[in-house]
């Protein structure tokens, strides 16, 4: 288990924990001042009055909160977000309304998931071509589609 340090810049701001023996990701909790109601269509940052000191090697992955999903269509933006070990500012979560019903979101609520998971890096080496494989430059359903979509 690694350390992440965690520093509070809002005073109501909740620190991550695990929900559950065998959780991958904490849930993080908006800090609003009020609530935030989100029409359909409508996407807005959520503060949650956290910055972490991530280790390097490291990375925070914001991901969506699955009940949120199912329930009332919720999503991140862009998901899943990175927080980089070398970012010290306040987390913030960017979500959007895929529903067809406005959703309030209360101070404290549980808005998305954070994991920390390692990160590697990459030396990209630049080529005038690339081996050839049986699919190639096949992508974007070029299997076919299923029958029971």
């Amino acid at each position: 288990m690694i350390e992440v340090k965690v520093k509070k810049l809002h005073p109501n701001a909740i620190v991550p924990r695990y929900m559950t023996e065998h959780a991958a990701g904490m849930d993080l909790c908006t800090v609003a001042d009020e609530p935030i109601v989100l029409e359909p269509g409508e996407r807005t940052l959520l503060p949650t009055g956290l910055a972490m000191e991530i280790p390097p090697g490291y990375e925070g992955q914001v991901r969506p909160r699955s009940g949120l999903a199912l329930k009332k269509g919720i999503a991140l933006v862009n998901s899943p977000g990175t927080i980089d070990a070398d970012y010290r500012g306040e987390i913030g979560i960017i979500i959007i309304n895929h529903g067809n019903e406005a959703v309030e979101i209360m101070p404290g609520d549980r808005v998305a998931q954070l994991i920390i998971a390692p990160v590697t890096r990459a030396a990209l080496i630049e080529v005038d071509g690339l081996n050839d494989t049986g699919r190639n430059s096949g992508g974007f359903g070029h299997t076919g589609l299923s029958h029971k979509l």
